[in-house]
C-alpha cells in the first residue's frame, strides 16, 4: 500500500521528497488565513471500543477537570497572538466522549469567544447515552447547536461485534424532540463482515425516524494499533455496497453532503474537515494553516505538563512545499464530492487547469468526475475509488502517524 500512495505523492508534487515532520514548537500564525475553523479534542471514554482509532483514555473526573484546565490554557495561549477577534466558520468538540465534560463546555466556549468570532454553529460528537434530556439541554445552553451520535449501528448482532450496547431507540427520540437542535447526525459504520444492504437501510430509515436530519455512513477500517478483531470486507462486497446506499440515499432524495453524509434538511450538515485551514486544541488535535500541518501530543500527562509549562503541545509539524498543499487541499475538499476551480485559484493563485488539469482530465475520462461550470462533481464511480484510496492513505500516513505518536509523546520526526 505505502508504494502505490508513495508513488501517488511524488506524481502529485512532482516531487521525490516524502512529508518531512519535524518536532518543532512555532507559534501559530493564523490571522491571515481565511475560511477558518476551530476544533476541540477531549480525550475521555467511559469505555474504550476495541475498533476505535483516536486518541482516547478512561475517564476520570479529576484528570479530566485537570485536562480542562490545560486545554484553557493552550487557547489563550494561541489566542493572544493577534490583537483583533478573527471569524471562524465553526467549531467541533471530538474525542473521546467530549459530552462527559458537558458541564464544562460552556467554560470553553468562552475562552474560545474571547479572540474567535464562530458564524456557522458549534457541534459536539456524542455517545448514545449522553442522549438524555439534561444533558442536551446543558449543551444547548452552552452555545451548541449541532450534535453528532456515534450510533454505529442499532442491530443487536453489530452492537455485540463493535462491543457496544443495546441502544433505545424511543428513548432517544424523545430525548432529541424535547431538546432540538439544528443538525441532528447519527455515525454508522459500514462494510462490517456479512453486513447487508438491508442492514444498512434499516439503520439509515431507524435514524431518521427517531430524530436524526442527517447521517454520516463511515467504513470500517482495521487499524494495526487496535484491538478489534472485526475482518475487513473485500473491495468488491464494499463497493457495491456503498453504491447501493448512496443510490437508496439519493433515491430518498437525501441531499449528500460528502463522500459518506446525506441529510434530509438542505441547513443539516456536520463536517470537522471540510475547512480550508483550522486550529486544533487538546490531545492529539491536528491544525492545517496555510503553509503548515501540526499535530498536538497523544499523551494527555505530556500535554499537560507542556501547557504548564508554558509551551506549546505541537509533536510533530509539517511544512509544506505548494504543491504539497496543494494535494492536501484537493483531498479534503473532495471529500465533499465536488471541487471547484475557482475556489482552488482563490486560494493558492493559480488556476486549477495549469497545476493539475492532466490528472482531472484523465479522472473525467475515467468517469470519476463530470464538470460543468468549473464544478467537478464526484460520480458514484468516483466516491468509490476515493473511498478506496482513502484507505491507502489512512494505511500509509495516518495508521503509521498515530501508532508512532501513542508510543512516543514527542518524536524527533517523521517521514511519509
Amino acid at each position: 500500500m505505502s508504494v502505490i500512495t508513495n508513488l501517488t505523492r511524488m506524481w502529485l508534487t512532482r516531487s521525490i521528497k516524502p512529508f518531512q515532520f519535524k518536532n518543532t514548537s512555532e507559534k501559530l500564525l493564523y490571522t491571515d488565513c481565511e475560511n477558518l475553523g476551530l476544533y476541540v479534542h477531549i480525550p475521555f471514554c467511559k469505555n474504550i471500543c476495541n475498533f476505535c482509532p483516536y486518541c482516547k483514555t478512561v475517564y476520570n473526573e479529576e484528570k479530566c477537570e485537570s485536562y480542562i484546565e490545560s486545554l484553557l490554557q493552550e487557547i489563550h495561549y494561541v489566542g493572544k497572538q493577534s490583537t483583533e477577534k478573527k471569524e471562524v466558520t465553526s467549531l467541533y468538540f471530538g474525542g473521546g466522549t467530549p459530552a462527559l465534560a458537558a458541564n464544562r463546555i460552556k467554560d470553553i466556549i468562552k475562552a474560545l469567544e474571547k479572540y474567535f468570532i464562530i458564524t456557522d454553529g458549534m457541534g459536539i460528537e456524542l455517545h448514545p447515552e449522553n442522549v438524555t434530556i439534561s444533558t442536551l439541554q446543558t449543551l444547548k445552553d452552552s452555545g451548541i447547536t449541532k450534535i453528532s451520535i456515534g450510533i454505529q449501528s442499532f442491530q443487536t448482532k453489530y452492537q455485540s461485534m463493535l462491543g457496544r450496547e443495546a441502544i433505545n431507540a424511543v428513548a432517544m427520540a424523545q430525548a432529541l424532540a424535547a431538546v432540538p437542535f439544528e443538525t441532528v447526525s447519527m455515525d454508522f459504520i459500514f462494510a462490517l463482515p456479512l453486513q447487508t444492504y438491508d442492514d444498512l437501510k434499516n439503520d439509515i430509515d431507524t435514524a431518521f425516524a427517531n430524530g436524526a436530519n442527517h447521517v454520516a455512513i463511515y467504513p470500517f477500517i482495521d487499524f494495526s494499533f487496535t484491538e478489534t478483531k472485526v475482518p475487513a470486507m473485500r473491495k468488491n462486497e464494499k463497493q457495491k455496497l456503498l453504491d447501493e446506499i448512496t443510490v437508496y440515499c439519493l433515491g430518498k432524495e437525501l441531499l449528500r453532503t460528502s463522500i459518506w453524509t446525506f441529510a434530509s434538511e438542505k441547513h443539516a450538515c456536520y463536517s470537522s474537515m471540510t475547512r480550508d485551514n483550522f486550529l486544533g486544541f487538546g490531545c492529539s488535535a491536528t491544525t492545517l494553516l496555510k503553509d503548515q500541518f501540526k499535530i498536538n501530543t497523544f499523551s494527555v500527562e505530556e500535554y499537560c505538563k507542556k501547557i504548564n509549562a508554558g509551551e506549546i503541545p505541537t509533536s510533530l509539524t509539517l511544512k509544506f512545499s505548494l504543491r504539497q498543499r496543494m494535494i492536501y487541499y484537493l483531498f479534503w475538499t473532495a471529500y465533499s464530492t465536488k471541487v471547484s476551480s475557482n475556489d482552488f485559484k482563490k486560494f493558492f493563485g493559480v488556476s486549477l487547469k495549469k497545476m493539475y488539469g492532466l490528472e482531472f482530465g484523465i479522472a473525467k475520462l475515467l468517469g470519476f468526475f463530470k464538470e460543468e461550470n468549473g464544478i467537478y462533481s464526484m460520480t458514484l464511480k468516483g466516491a468509490f475509488y476515493y473511498h478506496y484510496y482513502e484507505n491507502f492513505y489512512t494505511f500509509a500516513y495516518i495508521d503509521k502517524m498515530w501508532g508512532l505518536l501513542r508510543k512516543e509523546a514527542f518524536p524527533k520526526e517523521m517521514k511519509l
